[in-house]
């Protein structure tokens, strides 16, 4: 049995928008959900439900999607996703490399 996971508003929206971009990508360039689904190796279905925003989908697979759909990620030119890369690169290297939960100390004292 499938457990149901319950996702923010947010994600939800993101994931339609990306799956509306990447529709609207595929049809731009004359491609039926079949040829796509044959160019990223998987099936006609999960093409229709990567379009709809379906959230439990690879990402991988769902950036490969639009990538060949011509949808540009993080807002870039894909020649420029190696500088957004290198700059998140730059900026991980200045915050600590292990983050740890702080612990709440408890006042016993009253």
């Amino acid at each position: 049995m499938k457990r149901s996971r319950t996702y923010l508003p947010a994600t939800t929206h993101a994931l339609q928008a990306l799956g509306a971009q990447i529709a609207a990508g595929r049809r731009e360039m004359g491609w039926s959900a079949a040829e796509l689904a044959g160019r990223l190796g998987v099936t006609a279905p999960l093409v229709t439900r990567i379009e709809k925003g379906a959230p439990g989908t690879a990402v991988g697979t769902v950036l490969e999607a639009a990538i060949l759909c011509g949808v540009p990620l993080f807002g870039a030119d894909p020649d420029d996703l190696d500088d957004v890369a290198e700059r998140t690169r730059d900026r991980l290297a200045l915050l600590p490399q292990r983050v740890r939960s702080h612990r709440i100390e408890i006042d016993n004292d009253f």
